[in-house]
């Protein structure tokens, strides 16, 4: 693919460590590197302080979905181990931001900051009533993002 105006020149694609999500940043990864784009690789992360109860909450509605990671040491390792899965999938430029907050919230500040123009997110979440009830990370990203939201096909 050439340089043009219509090439995505950065893409930003969010992690939490399970292999959804890094299907997510494999598929990512070689866009980026299609395209010749930069790719930014986030991981959203709660506070260690953050309140047991809601994250014990949170694991009990969402048992083996839950993934949300506590602390910013998790959070670089599991962007560390994305950026090479990204690599192998034939991205050359990668980035690698580990933000505090919820999710969407990350992700969407992380397309603002990088001046994004492509969001790729896995569609683990859409289906079921669990998506329906606590809304989910993609379909809330693909309703607010203000750049193109390409949703990959993660899950069995």
């Amino acid at each position: 693919m050439t340089e043009t105006s219509h090439a995505y020149r950065t893409v930003v694609v969010g992690t939490d460590g399970s292999e959804s999500s890094l299907r997510a940043v494999a598929r990512a990864g070689a866009l980026a590197g299609a395209c010749g784009a930069t790719l930014v690789i986030a991981c959203a992360y709660l506070p260690t302080e953050a309140d047991d109860r809601e994250l014990a909450r949170a694991q009990d509605v969402l048992r083996d979905e839950a993934y949300q990671i506590v602390g910013s040491h998790p959070a670089e390792d599991t962007v560390r181990t994305a950026a090479e899965r990204a690599g192998s999938a034939g991205a050359t430029k990668v980035k690698t931001v580990a933000v505090q907050g919820s999710p969407v919230e990350a992700l969407l500040d992380v397309v603002r900051r990088e001046g994004a123009d492509l969001l790729v997110v896995g569609n683990r979440g859409l289906a079921g009533i669990k998506g329906r009830l606590l809304g989910s990370v993609p379909a809330d990203a693909t309703r607010r993002s203000q750049c193109d939201v390409l949703v990959v096909h993660t899950t069995d």
